[in-house]
């Protein structure tokens, strides 16, 4: 596959850096941490370098420790010892500037990434009592590249509802209330539950099952180099009392013998989860196969031979590429299977799990824009979620609440699996997969939810 982007420079390495850790210190994230209950905007750390001052300079382990700006008690004076000493807002400002000399998609790349960061920067002056509330307008533009806009369950309901008619849960011809169609929901989830003590095992099946699915409907599109990269390297670990469903890990920094990665990962999964088998299809396919270890492989080993910048791998939430990420994540399942369209999956079973997961995230969208476009209270966001979108108690409460109502995740991440998930799937039924697929995973340079097209046009 030939291509136009620039060979990548490391001249802006410490900008990128410093800006990235920096706020990712103030907001309490900690990239180098193993668990995802450390980590927060900075997904990854594997390029080998040494660490910037945004991350080790001594005042920023007091930031981490403290929660930084979103804790409910705030260090301020560890606060404002870190921005004495480390120049967060400067090292943004100079990847603004430098970016704006950079010319194709990689500046284009580059331009997002700065504008997400100094969307963060502002949130968190916000959070000090620092700076003028940030529009919510504003966040979501940043993040997404559009203006917010409210979810529609109306298709995937009903399409879930005429197929759960089809599987003996709902009466094939009756008008359905919405609390019929849950007590189905709930019904199906039910005889389809998936319990703790069995995720390690199951998840080793799903993942093979996927990798080789992956192997015949993806691998074939890329380029040869990318086949020996091992796109399921990852240890699934349960763990108690998380905020969050699950959180990918992606660590990347063991190296075999001749200094090759190994591209490791952990998937830790909340033991409170309440999940169907075919849903948890689809949350493998997210998180491993073909989606985000898969992503984050294919670009360290890309970064690894020099063919994409080193922004390639310090990876990021709250960005136009985490937007990316996700709408990877949420077609995975269909590119594993070689098709383009939820019907098209071989049995209704893993398109109801599917559809679901995808309610999921067009409810995460909803959370966002009732919380802090509507201002609406958090139950009765939760109540909408639970309806409307068909999702878990336990699911409703978490994106209506720790989700939906953080200052940061709330107005710039939720947005974003929507958001992507329709751009991936707009594209995949544009543009054939031999076209499409390398430029999605990186082969033609580091893109996002914005540059994605673009980035297409010139190859």
């Amino acid at each position: 596959m030939k291509t136009k982007h620039q060979p990548p420079t490391t001249s802006h390495q410490p900008l990128i850096a410093n800006a990235i850790l920096g706020i990712d210190t103030l907001w309490g994230g900690d990239v180098m941490c193993p668990s995802g209950t450390g980590r927060f905007i900075a997904d990854s750390w594997f390029s080998d370098e040494p660490l910037p001052p945004a991350y080790t300079h001594p005042a920023a382990a007091r930031v981490r420790e403290s929660g930084g700006v979103a804790a409910k008690a705030a260090d301020r004076q560890a606060i404002e010892t870190y921005l004495a000493a480390v120049d967060v807002a400067g090292a943004i400002h100079g990847l603004t500037a430098e970016a704006a000399c950079m010319p194709g998609h990689r500046g284009e790349y580059l331009r997002g990434l700065a504008l997400c960061f100094e969307t963060m920067w502002d949130l968190a002056l916000e959070m000090l009592g620092k700076g003028e509330p940030v529009p919510y307008e504003r966040c979501v533009e940043a993040s997404i590249g559009q203006a917010p806009s409210q979810s529609d369950p109306t298709a995937r309901r009903e399409r879930v509802a005429e197929l759960l008619a089809r599987a003996g849960y709902l009466s094939p011809t009756a008008a359905h209330t919405g609390h019929e169609l849950l007590a189905a929901v709930d019904a199906w989830r039910k005889a389809r539950f998936v319990p703790m003590a069995v995720i390690r095992g199951l998840g080793a099946a799903v993942i093979a099952q996927y990798d080789a699915l992956s192997a015949a409907h993806l691998s074939p599109h890329l380029p040869a180099a990318l086949a020996a990269v091992p796109r399921a390297n990852i240890q699934f670990l349960p763990i108690q009392d998380a905020w969050f469903s699950g959180s990918m890990n992606y660590l990347g920094r063991a190296r075999r013998q001749d200094g090759t990665p190994e591209y490791e990962a952990t998937y830790e999964i909340n033991a409170s989860l309440e999940i169907s088998y075919p849903e948890f299809v689809h949350l493998v396919s997210h998180e491993v196969v073909p989606g985000h270890v898969t992503t984050f492989a294919y670009l360290q080993n890309l970064y690894a031979r020099g063919l994409v910048g080193f922004e390639a791998s310090i990876l990021t939430m709250n960005t136009r590429a985490g937007a990316l990420f996700e709408g990877i994540a949420n077609n995975a399942i269909l590119m594993a299977h070689g098709v383009t369209e939820v019907d098209q999956l071989p049995d209704d079973d893993l398109q109801i799990g599917v559809l679901l997961a995808l309610l999921q995230d067009d409810a995460k969208n909803q959370a966002s824009y009732l919380t802090w476009k509507d201002g609406m209270p958090q139950p009765e966001v939760a109540a909408i979620l639970r309806r409307d979108f068909l999702v878990s108690t336990e699911r409703a409460g978490k994106l209506s609440g720790a989700w939906g109502r953080h200052p940061l995740l709330g107005r710039m991440y939720l947005p974003a699996y929507r958001a992507g998930t329709e751009r991936v799937a707009d594209l995949r039924r544009r543009y054939p997969a031999e076209r499409l697929l390398p430029v999605l995973y990186g082969c033609a340079g580091l893109v996002d939810v914005t540059t994605l097209e673009s980035a297409l046009t010139q190859i």
